[in-house]
C-alpha cells in the first residue's frame, strides 16, 4: 500500500501554446515548465515505456487507472487524463480555457491523429468508490475525500502530483477501512 514509482512530465503546447493566467493560477504551471518539453505523441510513448517498466502491460497482472472523477479520461480532454500518474498535461490550454478542442481522451488524441491505448479506457472513479464506501458524495472531490477520512491534503489542489499522492493516501485509507476498489467506468 504504497507508492512504488511515479510518472511526471509536462507536455508542449501546440494548439493553445501560451498558457492563460487562469491555468497559472489553477495550477502552479508557469509557461517555462511547458515549453521545449516533448510533443503529446512522445509523452504518451514515455507512459507506454514506464508502464511497460513496471510490469503494468503484463497480461498476466492487474492494474488500473484511479481519477478523482470521470472528467479525467472520460469527460475532458486529454490534458487533464495523467493526473492520476502525476501528471497534468496541457496541450490544449488548461481545463478552463480549451472547450473549443475535442472532448474527452479519445477526441483530443483523434484530434491529434494520436491512437488511444486501450488501458486509457478502464478506471476507477474515485469519488464514486468513496461515495460506496463512505455513504455520501464528496462535492469537493479530494479536499472533501480527505476531510472524511481526517486526512490531511497535501501540496497545491489541481497539482497533478499532489492531486495523485491525495488520491493514493485516500485508497489506502479506504482500503484498510475494508473497502474492495472495482472499476467504475464503462467502456467508451
Amino acid at each position: 500500500m504504497e507508492i512504488e514509482s511515479t510518472f511526471h512530465m509536462y507536455v508542449q503546447p501546440v494548439v493553445h501554446p501560451q498558457l492563460t493566467p487562469f491555468c497559472t493560477e489553477l495550477t502552479g504551471i508557469i509557461q517555462a515548465m511547458v515549453d521545449g518539453q516533448p510533443s503529446l505523441q512522445q509523452v504518451l510513448e514515455r507512459v507506454d515505456e514506464w508502464m511497460a517498466k513496471e510490469g503494468l502491460l503484463d497480461p498476466n497482472v492487474k492494474s488500473i487507472f484511479v481519477t478523482c472523477g470521470d472528467w479525467d479520461l472520460k469527460v475532458m480532454s486529454f490534458l487533464c487524463a495523467f493526473w492520476m500518474l502525476g501528471e497534468v498535461l496541457y496541450p490544449g490550454g488548461c481545463p478552463a480555457c480549451c472547450w473549443t478542442q475535442p472532448s474527452r481522451l479519445p477526441g483530443q488524441c483523434q484530434y491529434l491523429g494520436l491512437p488511444v491505448a486501450d488501458y486509457f479506457k478502464q478506471w476507477i472513479n474515485l469519488k464514486k468508490a468513496y461515495s460506496f464506501a463512505m455513504g455520501c458524495w464528496p462535492k469537493n472531490g479530494l479536499l472533501d475525500m480527505n476531510k472524511g477520512l481526517s486526512l490531511q491534503h497535501i501540496g497545491r489542489p489541481h497539482s497533478g502530483i499532489d492531486d495523485c499522492k491525495n488520491i493514493a493516501n485516500i485508497m489506502k485509507t479506504l482500503a484498510y477501512r475494508g473497502f474492495i476498489f472495482k472499476q467504475t467506468s464503462k467502456p467508451f
